[in-house]
C-alpha cells in the first residue's frame, strides 16, 4: 500500500488527498492538546498568554478550514 503522505501532492488521487487532510486535521487536534496543556500551566506572563491564544487561534481556523477543504473535495 502507498502513504499518501509520502507522495507528491500531483500524484495524489482524490481518496488520498482526502486521508492527507484527515492527517493533517488529526494532527492539529493534537498540536492543540499541547497548547492547552501548556495554557493550563498559567505561565504567569501576560505576552506569553497572548501569544498562546493567537497561535491557538490560528491552529483552530487552519482546522476549519482543512476541514471544509475535505468536505468539498469529496462531493
Amino acid at each position: 500500500m502507498r502513504n499518501a503522505i509520502l507522495q507528491l501532492p500531483e500524484t495524489r488521487t482524490a481518496n488520498e488527498k482526502r486521508q492527507v487532510l484527515r492527517t493533517a486535521m488529526r494532527q492539529l487536534e493534537r498540536a492543540d492538546l499541547y497548547l492547552a496543556a501548556v495554557a493550563y500551566m498559567d505561565l504567569g506572563d501576560r505576552e506569553a498568554q497572548r501569544a498562546l491564544n493567537q497561535v491557538r487561534g490560528d491552529l483552530a481556523k487552519l482546522g476549519r478550514y482543512l476541514g471544509e477543504r475535505r468536505n468539498l473535495d469529496s462531493d
